[in-house]
């Protein structure tokens, strides 16, 4: 009997794990990803990228608003899935977790126990890490600290965004499911504990974990912008001529390490080709940017529409 799998997932993220799954011909009795949302100025409503995976294969699809819903553990049941793949979607309820009999797994952007958590490949790039994975692992309880099963290194350089990590793990993160399910469907695998010890949490992104603060080191300010690049995007504000708080967008930048006695947030600029800001040991220049309500833009296109009065500061 071929084995029965049920994938949950939402972003573009688990699409390449669902397609490794498809491709290789593994049965997906059922899709689950989150309820349409209306999104965008018209507010129509948005299909998240796996369901529209899903349509175009095919796929049984469950959307449910809540996942301890009676009807939605019933058409769970229903589907009598041998086993589980969750990959960057919601946290579960343990009578959805604990349903199948070879269990539910659940792949994380992170080589765990590093990097807990709600953003772990932005952690890693803010925190100036050399190198990041993903980690295949049996879901219990506590978020994220289940057994593990397999992992898969991929290398940061000193200039990797973290969209561009993001998208390197995405397609690590697939062939780990692949790898993940083989072994599963062989019975030839070890489940290994987490060293607790060794674990770095990975919180949730706000806006305050954003914004720039000058007074730091070059290192810490490049890394974060790389790190929120280009989503959410670390930003910075400025007070205009009309006393206006505006702000800025960063996405890509280059630092300089070295002695100035410039008030942090100073901003330099020839008002043609380079934009650069103080900061505790150096200098950060920047290279693209957004501001509010306009598109993103490189800085050399930014000062042809913006002037940089001798005075101007970041805050």
């Amino acid at each position: 009997m071929p084995m029965r799998i049920i994938f949950m997932g939402t972003p573009e993220f688990a699409v390449a794990s669902l397609d490794i799954l498809v491709q290789n011909n593994y049965e997906i009795v059922g899709v689950v990803t989150v309820p349409d949302k209306p999104a965008g100025r018209g507010q129509q409503l948005q299909q998240s990228a796996v369901k529209k995976y899903a349509l175009e294969k095919g796929l049984h699809i469950l959307q449910p608003e809540k996942l301890k819903d009676e009807a939605f553990i019933d058409e769970l049941k229903k589907l009598n899935a041998d086993l589980q793949i969750v990959v960057a979607f919601r946290m579960l309820p343990e009578v959805v977790w604990n349903m199948p009999p070879l269990g539910t797994y659940n792949l994380h952007g992170s080589l765990l126990p590093k990097y807990r958590g709600a953003a772990p490949i932005n952690w890693a790039v803010i925190n100036g890490e050399t190198e990041s994975g993903v980690t295949s692992f049996k879901l219990k309880h506590e978020i994220d600290t289940g057994n593990m099963l397999f992992q898969a290194k991929a290398p940061i350089s000193k200039t990797t965004t973290a969209g561009e990590l993001h998208d390197t793990l995405m397609h690590v993160g697939a062939d780990l499911i692949l790898k993940t399910v083989k072994a599963i469907e062989s019975g030839s695998y070890e489940l290994k504990p987490q060293d607790d010890t060794q674990s770095i949490h990975a919180p949730k992104l706000f806006k305050e974990t954003c914004k720039i603060n000058w007074n730091n080191p070059a290192e810490k300010i490049y890394n974060l912008i790389r790190g929120l690049s280009p989503y959410p995007a670390a930003f910075t504000e400025f007070v205009d001529k009309n006393h206006q708080t505006l702000s800025i967008k960063i996405f890509v930048s280059e630092m300089e390490e070295s002695n100035h006695t410039l008030t942090s947030g100073t901003v330099i600029s020839d008002s043609k080709a380079f934009l650069k800001v103080a900061c505790s040991n150096g200098y950060i220049y920047i290279k693209e940017l957004q501001m509010a309500g306009k598109k993103r833009m490189l800085v050399e296109e930014f000062l042809r529409g913006f002037k940089i009065d001798s005075d101007f500061k970041f805050s």
